[in-house]
């Protein structure tokens, strides 16, 4: 029987399958799981998530930041999330298919997550399996979201690095992404910028990045054109460039806070599931004077 601590030691000395196996074992909640992540050493890796509303091109800026550090001999990790159905949680995964151009190299890892019903644009089990992938000798990490559109504080709060890709025909929304998108973007990419109206789009997205400016930072927009590798190298500085920085990251602790919150809250009801709550609700339900709180009173 292979123990969390030799699968960690797998992990570490740069072994696939056994990363492969700590992600399936954690994001299915198999036994021994709390035990594995109990022990990892997390190393210090940069986390790129990328985010961006449907169609923005961010599975190809993706493949493309890939393909240019592949020629630096790195390693890459990468958790391309995929919206599930409503109804059995099952997805089609489609990243896999677009990154496919990098299944074979034995320096890219690629690992499709579905989002089983978690309303952020990410996976339940996404810091789980980044920390996981953290405890491997990869170079970069990228998570790739859905692009929903829903709240995506969360890869805010999980990545190091935020990259948000939009495209010139999103210029008649500029004036209402302050609030959201404002908050939670260190870097801008403008993706097919080869279109019309790019460069309009470009100037007023970068007045508005800098009435957020600070200190430490001014949000960068970068025009890429990721098919053809346009504007690639520039991308890549500005995250390393982020990466060095040093940020007092209140949203990755508000993060951490919410997740603890979720661990402790599933632990303390391991024993509690919602067939035995049905089962008991399908009769006391129709009693005459049934109460719900007191109901629920009986197993707290």
């Amino acid at each position: 029987m292979v123990t969390s601590s030799s699968l960690l030691q797998k992990i570490e000395n740069g072994d696939v399958k056994s990363l492969a196996r700590a992600i399936t074992t954690v994001e299915n909640e198999l036994q021994g799981s709390m035990e594995l992540l109990e022990k990892i050493k997390l190393r210090k890796v940069p986390l790129i998530g990328i985010t961006g509303p449907p169609g923005a091109g961010k599975s190809s800026l993706v493949n493309a930041l890939v393909h240019h550090l592949l020629k630096q001999n790195l390693k890459i990790g990468i958790v391309a999330v995929d919206p599930s159905s409503p109804f059995n949680f099952g997805s089609l995964l489609g990243d896999r298919i677009r990154l496919s151009a990098h299944f074979n190299d034995s320096n890219v890892f690629i690992r499709s997550m579905a989002t089983r019903g978690s309303l952020g644009g990410l996976s339940e089990k996404i810091m789980e399996v980044t920390d996981v992938m953290r405890a491997f000798p990869f170079d970069y990490i990228f998570i790739e979201t859905v692009g929903v559109g829903q709240s995506e504080v969360e890869i805010a709060g999980l990545a190091d690095t935020t990259v948000v890709v939009m495209v010139p025909e999103a210029g008649d929304e500029i004036q209402t992404m302050k609030a959201g998108l404002m908050e939670i973007a260190d870097i801008f990419v403008v993706n097919k910028s080869d279109r019309a109206d790019a460069d309009r789009f470009v100037k007023n997205l970068r007045t508005l990045a800098a009435s957020t400016m600070t200190e430490a930072w001014v949000i960068p927009v970068v025009k890429t054109v990721a098919t053809s590798d346009e504007g690639i190298d520039e991308l890549l500085q500005q995250i390393a460039q982020h990466s060095n920085i040093s940020f007092s990251n209140s949203r990755k602790i508000m993060l951490l806070a919410e997740k603890a919150w979720r661990i402790i809250r599933q632990e303390r009801m391991k024993d509690i599931s919602k067939k035995m709550l049905l089962d008991a609700l399908q009769q006391e339900q129709l009693e005459e004077g049934f109460n719900l709180y007191r109901f629920v009173k009986r197993f707290l």
